[in-house]
């Protein structure tokens, strides 16, 4: 008969046991909670961004800022579009459903509308310091279409990054040489974070000029708008971009984040795009400090308005009409 196994170590392995099965189990549960939520999230902000669209595309006199606002939403919008998939494909995994699974490379173009987003922000932030920093110039030098032009190509160079990151890191050239992806998932989180720094170091010039300029300047619901917009994406959106790009640096790192890292930080990512339209809706409602109920048009032209709120006019938003 072979050596009699002691008490102790049989009493840590079922220790071990336990405590394994508890932590599986309150993965799958937290997996569950967050992948309902996300899904019920982004049926939210696709509605709200739908009629963000709809209204500035349609019904609403487009302005400088308006433009960018209309491809944040479109960005968003896409980006929901993705996520709502993503996340729909994990609960028909609850369900044991096999025969629904999504490429790998549909999973891949949330970077487009994602990477595209973060460069509306930047942009409208940079716009909005040069009309107050150099007004003069702003006015009368500034290309007509400018915000027409550079969207488009801020979605081209989101279109072009994602692409060769994903063709980088692709298991072909993966195989023949790895230096290349790892070179472009660096080059993509220093990006995502200089573009988190650009809105954050030109609302801060804003914030001193504002508040210690010599020359007062009155805040605006453009400006409130604008600063709302990119504390909610520093907050939600950011953590999403840097660790999905990790992960398609280095697959392997998940395992050092816990068990419903990804779920979280995507689920955090879905209510920065869906906060969107609610900060232009809430802004747009606040006057004089109270709450006035209004069509959803007037809100959104109220969000947009550069003008005191003193001097602020019932109809149409003012500021730059060129786009």
């Amino acid at each position: 008969m072979g050596p009699s196994i002691p008490a102790w170590i049989t009493d840590n392995n079922t220790t071990m046991n336990r405590s394994y099965y508890t932590e599986s189990l309150h993965c799958v549960t937290i997996y569950k909670i967050f992948s309902i939520l996300s899904v019920i999230i982004c049926m939210v902000g696709l509605v709200g961004n739908a009629i963000v669209l709809r209204l500035l595309g349609f019904h609403v006199h487009r302005n400088a800022f308006s433009v960018y606002v209309l491809n944040l939403a479109l960005a968003d919008f896409f980006y929901l579009c993705f996520q709502t998939v993503s996340f729909l494909e994990l609960i028909l995994r609850m369900f044991n459903v096999r025969n629904f699974y999504l490429p790998h490379y549909f999973l891949n173009i949330r970077a487009i509308p994602y990477l595209a987003g973060l460069c509306m922000i930047a942009a409208i932030s940079v716009e909005r310091c040069l009309s107050v920093l150099w007004p003069i110039w702003y006015h009368c030098q500034r290309p007509r279409h400018m915000s027409s032009v550079l969207c488009a190509l801020l979605w081209a160079f989101s279109l072009l990054l994602s692409f060769l990151l994903w063709i980088g890191c692709s298991s072909l050239l993966r195989h023949y040489g790895y230096s290349f992806c790892e070179t472009a998932a660096f080059t993509t989180v220093v990006l995502i974070i200089a573009l988190s720094m650009v809105p954050c170091v030109f609302n801060l010039t804003l914030l001193v000029r504002i508040f210690c300029g010599s020359q007062r300047i009155p805040v605006t619901r453009l400006y409130v708008t604008i600063a709302l917009t990119v504390l909610v994406f520093l907050l939600f959106g950011l953590p999403f971009g840097i660790y999905w790009i990790l992960l398609f640096w280095n697959e392997t790192l998940h395992i050092v984040f816990s068990c419903n890292s990804y779920e979280i930080i995507a689920f955090l990512s879905c209510v920065n795009s869906c906060a969107n339209p609610i900060i232009y809706f809430l802004v747009g409602s606040i006057r004089h400090c109270r709450f006035e109920r209004q069509s959803l048009k007037m809100l959104l032209q109220r969000a947009m308005q550069d003008t005191p709120e003193e001097e602020d006019g019932e109809t149409g938003s003012s500021g730059n009409s060129v786009n």
